[in-house]
């Protein structure tokens, strides 16, 4: 899956995340990324970014 590497991921790329406090529920929100937060190549639940809105969470979806 693309959303598990970091070199698919860039800034200005439209997402959907699940942030922290949805992981449960599995609600997804959707933003442009800002910053990859995550710093290892590969994470097997996907890569954690900061969007333009400043929410955080790991990136499920590439909309673009």
């Amino acid at each position: 899956m693309n959303n598990q590497k970091r070199e698919s991921i860039r800034s200005g790329l439209k997402v959907a995340v699940v942030k922290k406090n949805d992981q449960q529920k599995g609600i997804l929100t959707e933003g442009i990324v800002e910053t990859i937060l995550t710093n290892s190549a590969f994470h097997p639940h996907g890569i954690k970014v900061r969007l333009t809105d400043g929410s955080v969470g790991r990136v499920k979806q590439i909309l673009e």
